[in-house]
């Protein structure tokens, strides 16, 4: 009788062992096929199979689902991102051509004998059409910036080049201001794109400019370990300061002065451009004593 129950519990260890061995090769057999799943589906070839409904491999049928899905939805966003590309090359391209041509009637009006009055509606006229110009350009920039289409190549780079073009950009537009536009020389370096941090910083030069009626601007670099901190302080009106959390806001005016010719975009977009290669602005500002537009770059 003990050589019965000897035998009848190795029995019973055998048939426990081969359940458990059964049981870590199905459930191996699952995680390799799903692997495969997630692999497939990380490089875009993922197609979904017929799986048997037995306990376990139900789990294979809803995850193969699961990334079916998943992968027409990215499907869909890559192709709304091809429309959306499409969609901006279109308002880019059509557009240039009218409002080109608006500038060129508008300077070729100015050339006549007009009188004082008509004089002053194509000088107005002329404005409007540079600002439609500007905001078409910057929208352009920011869908683009924001879909994903412009792609962003920060490297090494010297300062310098960025602040020396923002000057020969600008200084003849702030000396017909009566402004002193100064940029303080440096060596410094940092981590950026210089195409798109040149836009950034021509941004907030060309805000500074704008909102300055008297003294000027300034441009200058201050080193840290970790980054480096590009500043454009005016000597403008200045923000108040419930106003400084929203002016990089996108269509955000500070202040009430219809006058004033912005158009609420470039601080917007130069946020964007910051932060898409991980970077920042920041502004410190007293009314009446003027603002300080900051873009901290890595290093």
């Amino acid at each position: 009788m003990n050589n019965w129950g000897w035998i009848f519990g190795a029995l019973c260890l055998l048939l426990a062992g081969a359940v458990v061995l059964i049981s870590r090769r199905k459930a191996r057999r699952i995680m390799d096929t799903l692997d495969a799943m997630l692999t497939d589906a990380m490089e875009g070839t993922f197609r979904e199979s017929t799986f048997d409904e037995s306990m376990l491999s139900a789990l294979e049928t809803r995850f193969a689902h699961y990334l079916s899905a998943s992968v027409v939805s990215a499907q869909n966003v890559t192709e709304e991102k091809d429309r959306i590309k499409t969609l901006i090359s279109d308002i880019s391209h059509q557009t240039k051509t009218p409002i080109a041509n608006l500038l060129l009637y508008t300077e070729l009006l100015q050339e006549e004998g007009l009188s004082p009055e008509a004089r002053a509606y194509t000088l107005a006229l002329h404005a409007q059409a540079e600002k439609l110009r500007f905001l078409i350009d910057a929208l352009v920039k920011l869908s683009r910036l924001e879909n994903g289409i412009i792609a962003l190549h920060p490297e090494h780079c010297p300062l310098s080049p960025v602040l020396q073009q923002a000057e020969q950009q600008f200084a003849n537009r702030a000396a017909e201001k009566g402004l002193v536009l100064t940029v303080n020389p440096t060596d410094d370096t940092a981590c950026f794109d210089p195409k798109w941090t040149a836009e950034a910083l021509c941004n907030l030069v060309d805000n500074a400019i704008k909102y300055t009626q008297r003294g000027g601007v300034t441009i200058s670099v201050t080193p840290y370990e970790m980054f480096v901190r590009v500043d454009v302080a005016d000597t403008g009106m200045g923000i108040p300061e419930e106003e400084q959390s929203k002016i990089f806001s996108r269509f955000y005016r500070s202040g009430p002065d219809p006058r004033q010719e912005g158009v609420g975009i470039g601080l917007y977009l130069a946020r964007e451009i910051l932060r898409t290669q991980k970077d920042y602005p920041k502004v410190a500002s007293q009314v009446g004593k003027g603002s300080v537009f900051s873009m901290f770059l890595s290093r």
